[in-house]
């Protein structure tokens, strides 16, 4: 199955050429690092780009002041993270390994630099993408949890950052490495923490003071205007912000969870051109994400929209949760959908600790050598229960219907029938769910009456509620709370909603397809109706 970037072992030795050696001179500073002092430090803005032209940089193990994996940049090689092109946060500190001398580059200047040297660019993101793939396997992030298993907090963020591809390391409560954490950071062997870097505690953790050290919740300066509020970051949302960069336009897309939307909960798309291996929704989203940085569209999340009110100028104002307000001459609603929560008791208090609406690596870590059981009849049901036949030890699929053949694409269902892992109960639903602080069982009923599972997880993929309350009775919606587009909102252009400047586009459109593919496809071509909008206003 395909991955986020290339393997950094074959990228590493990537040369830049020459010419873009020059041009980084010309736009860089000479300077001159003595062996042991540090390039960077965790949580420290990524505003720099680092060619290393004499000496050795290592990364640095923050709890032990050891070099933390054996390879070192040298002369040729550059030291920069894939937050370089976010404006995020160094996530691993690096120092001098002897007498250095680099090249540094500004930001500002490097991005500058890599839209106009395309082909240095794919240099670039390549390597600082493999990069990624190589802290997210080795785990060599500097956030770093313990009691992931018993706590929810901590759970959250562990989903947080395992949905936005933000490598971290999880220990068990009464692990040597917790204890190991506990003693540095002078917490209690026993408590479950969250820590960035080798002693910063992060009191009563949350995705949003996760968020804001990463660099990935940054403060956008109150009332600044956009081109485009892209809401949503699913793949109709990060599609619209590849292509609007690339127009030109100024793009702002914010989310209130992840990156990915609820394709992001998906562990394997088979279906989509081009990945004949299959890719996870997150992966494929999160290339989605880079490819519009590139183009200098800006990500902000988690972060809420509370309402949207429309200026006498025709240009719209969009207040976040925290108060804090952005204007933009044209928006995309690409918001999709949320799975439904099902009218069961305890439902809520279950939540993170037995009841999941995804299904990826974070989740199934969990349900290694248990039964499982997975509530929908949709493509995204059908992959999970795929993907956790992996991990458990049995996967029991509860579809209401008598079919799969009207919600399930045809490949998926017969793989589903083959796999003596996976049991498929039609007619049947949950109605209780048994357990203390987790959940032990689920009662489960059909015609021939209730019998209850003794199981830990259920992921729950049914329903579709589009989220769209806070466009304040702006734009027109169907009776199912899907935005009206086109001729059935009086426009022409089929994402064009009944407010000109307001589009929509993905799930959340009434009347769309609910594939990854048309979202994507939607997300790319409703751009060219935001920039005639945008462009009549400026001509206005």
């Amino acid at each position: 199955m395909e991955t986020i970037g290339r393997d950094l072992r074959e990228m590493q030795r990537v040369p830049l050429q020459p010419a873009h050696i020059a041009a980084i001179r010309a736009a860089g500073t000479r300077k001159h690092y003595p062996k042991g002092m540090m390039l960077a430090e965790i949580g420290a803005p990524a505003d720099r780009f680092v060619y290393v032209e004499e000496g050795e940089i290592e990364v640095v193990n923050p709890f032990t002041g050891d070099r933390l994996v054996p390879s070192t940049l040298g002369p040729t090689q550059f030291m920069s993270e894939i937050s370089l092109l976010s404006g995020g946060t160094w996530s691993l500190p690096m120092r001098a390994a002897s007498d250095t001398t680099v090249v540094e580059v500004p930001r500002s200047a490097m991005l500058r630099l890599m839209a106009a040297i395309p082909e240095m660019s794919d240099i670039v993101i390549t390597v600082l993408a493999a990069r990624r793939r190589r802290q997210l396997d080795a785990g060599d992030g500097m956030l770093v949890l313990v009691g992931e298993e018993e706590d929810r907090a901590v759970r959250r963020v562990a989903e947080f950052a395992a949905r936005n591809r933000l490598p971290y390391r999880s220990y068990p409560l009464g692990s040597a490495e917790a204890a190991h954490v506990a003693s540095s950071c002078g917490t209690t062997p026993r408590e479950p923490v969250v820590v960035f870097g080798r002693d910063m505690v992060v009191s009563d953790p949350t995705p949003e003071k996760v968020a804001r050290l990463l660099g990935l919740d940054q403060d956008v300066p109150e009332d600044e205007a956009f081109d485009v509020l892209i809401v949503g970051a699913g793949p109709a949302g990060v599609s619209a912000g590849v292509y609007a960069g690339a127009e030109g336009l100024r793009a702002l897309v914010v989310d209130e969870t992840a990156i990915g939307g609820q394709a992001g909960t998906s562990s394997r798309i088979e279906n989509y051109m081009g990945f004949p291996t299959g890719i996870s929704g997150a992966d494929l989203v999160w290339r989605g994400e880079v490819q519009a940085m590139k183009f200098g569209t800006r990500f902000v999340m988690p972060r809420r929209i509370e309402s949207l009110d429309q200026l006498d100028n025709g240009a719209f104002c969009a207040t976040f949760a925290n108060g804090r307000r952005v204007l933009a001459a044209s928006v995309v609603v690409a918001t999709g959908v949320q799975y439904r929560r099902l009218p069961i008791a305890r439902l809520a208090e279950f939540e993170g600790t037995g009841i999941y609406y995804a299904a990826t690596e974070n989740e199934a870590r969990f349900c290694r050598d248990t039964e499982v059981l997975v509530i929908g009849g949709g493509n995204s049901a059908g992959q999970a229960a795929m993907f956790l036949s992996r991990t458990a030890r049995h996967v029991r699929l509860l579809v209401r219907g008598d079919t799969l053949a009207s919600s399930m694409s045809s490949y998926l269902s017969s793989r589903l029938e083959a796999d003596p892992a996976i049991t498929i109960e039609y007619g049947t639903h949950a109605v209780e769910l048994h357990g203390g602080d987790n959940l032990e069982a689920v009662t489960i009923r059909n015609e021939d009456g209730d019998r209850t599972v003794a199981s830990c997880a259920v992921f729950v993929m049914v329903g579709a509620a589009p989220n769209t309350g806070w466009l304040s009775e702006l734009v027109a919606l169907d009776d199912k709370g899907f935005v009206l587009t086109g001729e059935a909102a009086g426009a022409l252009s089929p994402f064009a909603t009944s407010c000109a400047g307001i589009y929509a586009v993905g799930d959340v459109r009434a009347g769309s397809v609910k594939r990854v593919a048309s979202s994507v496809g939607e997300g790319s071509v409703v751009i060219s109706n935001v920039w005639e909008h945008v462009r009549g206003l400026d001509r206005a």
